[in-house]
């Protein structure tokens, strides 16, 4: 196995356990989410919730993860772009942890002893952990997965356009149902923007599962010696 399938497999892998702990983690949180005040009554199991966070600090590893491997591949397409990418991922990752913390403190909220405004708390963390998904995954997402990945795949056909093309359609109406959303156009996690996600669902899915499965199409980028590029504007005098 070369150095360019180690790093296709090893993306590969990393984008589907990004599948396997984000979906579960968000089951495991509804307690919290649906219901925070009941929850800080004792109406939960704090280890669904640790097992949620935990699963949601393994997401944060294979999101970086999947930029870093990456990188090395992707700057030689375009350095910035690549940059950009990882930047984005490091974002969304910042999101998810302050997402973890505010529903860690509504367990902390349900262990100590009750106060009178412990709900209105409970409720506002709750809030909280809902704005971080909104501004993380169901906006930079569209950005970075979506956008700016796809358009480097695109461009350096590492995998095939078609699928890449998923990327390019699927992040922005990710990113537009996210603000949409925030300006109380319709619904978080409504049946709208459920149908806008699904074309970034698919292609990133789909580049898990080529990547693993597949590898790295034929790409002159590939090359050890193929230069990167930087891709700087020439600014007008």
């Amino acid at each position: 196995m070369d150095a360019n399938r180690r790093i296709s497999l090893t993306a590969g892998v990393l984008f589907l356990v990004t599948f396997v702990t984000s979906i579960p983690a968000v089951a495991l949180y509804q307690p919290v989410l649906d219901h925070p005040i009941r929850y800080v009554a004792g109406g939960g199991s704090n280890n669904q919730i640790f097992l949620g966070a935990f699963l949601e600090l393994l997401l944060i590893v294979a999101n970086v993860g999947t930029a870093v491997v990456l990188f090395p591949i992707l700057r030689r397409q375009s350095e910035i772009l690549a940059l950009g990418y990882v930047t984005a991922r490091l974002v969304e990752c910042t999101f998810i942890a302050v997402g973890i913390l505010a529903v860690l403190t509504i367990v902390s909220l349900q262990q100590q002893t009750p106060f009178a405004h412990g709900g209105e708390v409970a409720y506002a963390l709750a809030a909280v952990k809902d704005w971080t998904f909104l501004l993380g995954p169901g906006f930079i997402v569209g950005l970075g997965n979506g956008l700016l990945l796809g358009y480097l795949m695109y461009t350096s056909g590492l995998v095939p356009r078609r699928l890449a093309v998923l990327g390019l359609v699927g992040g922005p109406l990710v990113s537009l149902s996210g603000v949409l959303v925030m300006f109380g156009v319709f619904d978080q996690g409504g049946a709208v923007q459920g149908l806008a996600t699904i074309p970034e669902f698919l292609w990133e899915l789909g580049l898990g599962l080529w990547l693993t499965f597949r590898g790295f199409e034929p790409s002159p980028i590939l090359e050890p010696a193929y230069p990167a590029r930087f891709e700087v504007a020439a600014t007008a005098t």
